[in-house]
């Protein structure tokens, strides 16, 4: 089922183009990543197609029912996001419970459904045994995972993913792939990434959307390329 549609994206800030000419789409069931180089406006991309920033031009389509017919839910988690200060009062199980709240109404009592989806949550990237910690006390790569276990714990339908795996040591990036990949094969889920290591995750995504400069048109404006299974062909 196609969840996002976008077509003949351009945006700018100011008067400086950035991006142009895009177009691309997600489905539900895939692992798609998003490469580019430094400065090639990846981040800006999945703003515009969340309606974070609004393109210059171009229309931008979302779903609004999953493949169950219910309201279809995003979790986005931009970079940086796990940078939480040492006085942050939230255990991490209490920060990865909350995610379960919008689901079911914040007043609303968690059942015990949902308290096996948060632990599976947690145990799904390793922090389980740190669940009674405060969230300020862990290193930078356990509060990323920690963010990342409050993101499953909500069950959304598209994971929308700004280079997650940063703090991240090699064989828990390697967990996480395999688990987005499942995410997207096994539950129906649509997954976008944005990566710097697209040899690392390529086992596991389906697609790849590479963002290049064009030299014929000013600096920082970008085209989309896909790079299929099959081989790489245009998308713009």
């Amino acid at each position: 089922m196609r969840y996002i549609t976008v077509s003949d994206l351009a945006f700018q800030y100011d008067n400086e183009p950035v991006l142009e000419n895009i177009n691309y789409h997600l489905d539900s069931g895939e692992f798609v990543t998003l490469t580019g180089e430094n400065g090639a406006a990846k981040s800006t991309l999945l703003k515009a197609t969340l309606g974070i920033l609004t393109p210059k031009v171009g229309t931008v389509t979302i779903s609004k029912k999953n493949t169950d017919g219910k309201k279809l839910r995003i979790a986005y988690l931009p970079q940086q996001i796990a940078s939480f200060n040492a006085g942050f009062p939230s255990t991490v199980y209490e920060f990865v419970k909350s995610g379960r709240y919008p689901r079911k109404g914040w007043f609303r009592r968690l059942n015990k459904h949902d308290e096996e989806h948060i632990k599976a949550s947690l145990e799904s990237v390793g922090m389980w045994e740190n669940r009674h910690k405060r969230i300020g006390s862990l290193s930078g790569g356990q509060k990323q995972r920690a963010v990342i276990a409050r993101m499953f714990a909500s069950d959304p339908d598209i994971f929308v993913l700004d280079e997650p795996t940063t703090g991240m040591d090699a064989g828990t990036t390697e967990t996480f792939y395999k688990l987005m990949h499942h995410n997207a094969h096994e539950h129906g889920k649509a997954v976008l990434m944005i990566t710097h290591d697209p040899d690392e995750v390529k086992g596991y995504a389906d697609r790849n959307i590479h963002l290049v400069r064009n030299q014929e048109l000013p600096w920082r404006c970008f085209n989309v390329h896909a790079n299929e299974q099959e081989g790489e062909t245009d998308a713009d």
